[in-house]
């Protein structure tokens, strides 16, 4: 049996119904490859809202590689480290079942921090980041990620980060994931820049062309140093880094005058036991060039704003949405390996309940 097969097996006739709240929750910290006794299913009551708080019934959960990194107890920023038998981290979508708080009605849909539960009481704290989802004419499931932390992640990343240019060439690692999905066409559509995709697989590779960019790298096949001369012969103007390691120790040989480096994520060393030292940062100094980290959650105060464009542009089709979704709760294990497999095609969700029949 390979090692999703396994994960199909832990979860043989688990089904979630509304007469309680199933959770997910951590079994042991993970080593290595992810496998399914990393992860403990619980079964409780569903949870009856407080003085001051609401019930969530979560429709959406979304899925991102530092959900591994939560597991392990690392000290990861915006949340706090996991222990074996804690609840583990995840922003999703829910709808307000009932209300015992002032600001917020049942049948509103919400989008925060939910965790991997199908029922929440939550007294909507600063902490939860909780946030309205408008409707904006298009399905709750887009408020899950493109319309949520993934798309502000590529927002403020690519405008506020990299300023990008029109004319510019901009090289992309993780380009086939959530927030890589959105940068490729944010970048050649809105930006004007000449993207270049980095992505692992044929299938990958083709998957980016269809999606802004201009060409693609294969990491598995390709050799990554000789291709970024190929593609870039008069340097790379804009980074925009999602993976880390040796990718991001090639880039730094090929960069153009006053080149940018964005710092948004790096998912080949979330499961190293050291992490990767990067020796040539230094060619940063000879281009003029800045290398720049950002945390999404310093971003929050442009929230709407960005919300309201990016909904904009998936209206008049300059942006177009990839998700990669798995169905049924009992197999957000699964989905969390898939991604880790590199299998996810777009942005991770699990479709807990799908779309509410109601919403505002």
């Amino acid at each position: 049996m390979n090692m999703l097969g396994e994960f199909d097996a832990k979860v043989c006739g688990k089904e979630i119904h509304d007469g309680s709240n199933f959770q997910w929750r951590v079994a042991r910290a993970p080593q290595g490859v992810l496998l399914p006794d990393d992860f403990s299913w619980v079964e409780s009551p569903t949870p009856e809202p407080g003085p001051g708080e609401v019930l969530l019934k979560t429709h959406y959960l979304g899925l991102a590689p530092v959900m591994r990194m939560y597991m392990q107890g690392a000290v990861a920023a915006g949340e706090t480290p996991l222990r074996v038998g804690d609840l583990i981290h995840g922003r999703g979508v829910a709808q307000i079942m009932k209300s015992r708080h002032s600001d917020w009605s049942e049948g509103d849909m919400v989008q925060g921090q939910i965790g991997w539960q199908t029922y929440k009481a939550s007294a909507m704290t600063a902490a939860e980041k909780m946030f309205r989802v408008r409707h904006h004419g298009l399905p709750a499931l887009y408020a899950c990620k493109t319309l949520g932390m993934t798309g502000l992640s590529a927002h403020a990343g690519l405008f506020a980060c990299g300023e990008p240019r029109a004319g510019d060439t901009l090289v992309l690692s993780g380009a086939a994931g959530g927030v890589g999905s959105i940068v490729s066409q944010l970048a050649a559509n809105i930006a004007g820049c000449r993207v270049i995709g980095i992505a692992g697989g044929p299938e990958k590779c083709t998957l980016i062309r269809q999606q802004g960019c201009e060409s693609a790298i294969d990491y598995k096949s390709d050799d990554l140093q000789q291709r970024l001369k190929d593609f870039c012969p008069d340097g790379i103007d804009c980074y925009f880094d999602n993976v880390g390691g040796e990718t991001l120790a090639a880039v730094l040989e090929q960069l153009a005058l006053k080149a940018r480096i964005v710092l948004c994520g790096s998912i080949s060393e979330y499961a190293r036991a050291q992490p990767f030292g990067l020796n040539n940062y230094t060619r940063l100094r000879s281009k003029d060039a800045r290398m720049q980290g950002f945390f999404v959650y310093n971003h929050l105060d442009r929230w709407e704003t960005v919300m309201a464009e990016l909904a904009g542009w998936i209206r008049d089709g300059q942006l177009c949405p990839r998700h990669d979704v798995t169905r049924g709760f009992q197999n957000m294990p699964k989905a969390l390996a898939r991604l880790y497999a590199g299998l996810n095609q777009g942005a991770a969700i699990c479709d807990v309940r799908g779309e509410p029949e109601h919403w505002a």
